[in-house]
């Protein structure tokens, strides 16, 4: 009984630590996606979700080996996946901050980008917005004649908001396919050469127009690096 109780023990642990270095593994994916990523991407709610019980578990396990004497080696090693998942999750997260911060206006009005926030970076990035729009209202805009007083235009004639950052989305990036794709519709280049379609092989790297690949990357086709 004790030696059949010992291996589901044993496959219990195994099966847990299978979990975790695959939810690891897909943090490290998202984390590096958005950051080549010029736009915001899709917060992955799930995961993240995931990851922040892991990380609750890890600390109660380094908490727990540690009080009851256990070898220092042993404690470092658990000690050091929590930094590194710790790790994974903040930078993700500031990266999207920073693209928040960068690009409020422009995502505060489109739908797409907006919805891809969590609810708590909707309420940043709108505290965000409020706080700038006062801000330059009291310092610069105030003090300009009437036809410049637009946070988003550079006169009221101007048919857009042409004060608004965007992410530019011909920037060119590096990135890896999962599986053999066809089909793929250039957008930069000569305009004679974005009517051929392109292929891409699985694991093998491309340097290409984040626009041409922006479709596959929201799908999970590709990744970025």
């Amino acid at each position: 009984m004790a030696s059949s109780s010992g291996a589901e023990e044993a496959s219990l642990d195994d099966y847990a630590s299978l979990i975790a270095t695959t939810d690891v593994e897909l943090l490290k994916r998202a984390w590096r996606n958005e950051k080549a990523a010029p736009e915001i991407l899709r917060y992955e709610y799930r995961l993240i979700s995931r990851v922040k019980e892991q990380i609750q578990l890890m600390e109660e396990t380094v908490e727990e080996k540690s009080s009851v004497g256990n070898d220092p080696l042993s404690v470092s090693l658990y000690q050091m996946d929590l930094d590194r998942t710790q790790f994974l999750l903040r930078s993700y997260l500031r990266i999207r901050i920073q693209k928040i911060e960068k690009y409020m206006f422009h995502i505060l009005k489109t739908e797409e980008l907006w919805s891809r926030l969590s609810k708590d970076e909707k309420d940043f990035a709108r505290t965000c917005t409020s706080d700038l729009n006062q801000h330059l209202e009291l310092t610069v805009l105030s003090k300009l004649p009437e036809n410049y007083q637009s946070v988003l235009k550079q006169s009221i004639t101007s048919e857009e908001d042409d004060m608004v950052p965007e992410p530019q989305l011909d920037t060119f990036v590096l990135c890896r396919s999962k599986e053999y794709l066809t089909g793929i519709q250039l957008e930069d280049g000569p305009a004679d050469d974005r009517s051929k379609l392109f292929e891409m092989e699985p694991g093998v790297l491309h340097f290409i127009c984040y626009r041409s690949i922006k479709p596959l990357v929201e799908s999970g086709k590709i990744d970025l690096l």
